[in-house]
């Protein structure tokens, strides 16, 4: 059995597939002025490999494009193209806790957007919550604190 063993290592199949990228959505912010600018940008993206679907915005200066693709590679792809891109810096204002923050607010954001900045979140010095429950409803003239 032993030269069986040894011919059967000739014959084994090793599998040497890669592992596919994950499903994903990367949405970057790229400024067009005309349809040409759309049109070359959503080709140069469309025509790579992995891509399932790409959405253009002309007027929010967006472009989403799903599919099994690196966000880098994507970026990287619409700068080739001349035009300015970086990823959306931008999410929807009703998710973040204090959207008029100072470096939150952007007025060059798309309506009901704001930027997403660390600032923007609750922090220590979100103490508005710790002094809430000081007080009670049942007798609003006492106060725990006494």
């Amino acid at each position: 059995m032993g030269a069986l063993d040894y011919l059967s290592n000739f014959c084994t199949v090793t599998s040497t597939r890669s592992k596919r990228k994950p499903m994903q959505t990367v949405e970057i912010k790229v400024k067009m002025d005309c349809e040409g600018c759309e049109r070359r940008v959503k080709h140069s993206v469309s025509s790579m490999k992995g891509v399932r679907s790409v959405e253009v915005s002309r007027k929010q200066s967006r472009v989403t494009v799903t599919g099994y693709v690196d966000p880098n590679k994507v970026l990287k792809r619409v700068n080739g193209t001349g035009k300015k891109a970086e990823f959306w810096p931008y999410v929807p204002y009703n998710l973040v806790y204090y959207p008029y923050a100072p470096q939150a607010y952007d007025k060059k954001a798309p309506a009901g957007f704001v930027r997403n900045v660390a600032q923007a979140l609750p922090g220590p010095y979100a103490a508005d919550e710790r002094f809430t429950s000081l007080f009670s409803d049942d007798n609003p003239n006492a106060c725990s604190i006494m």
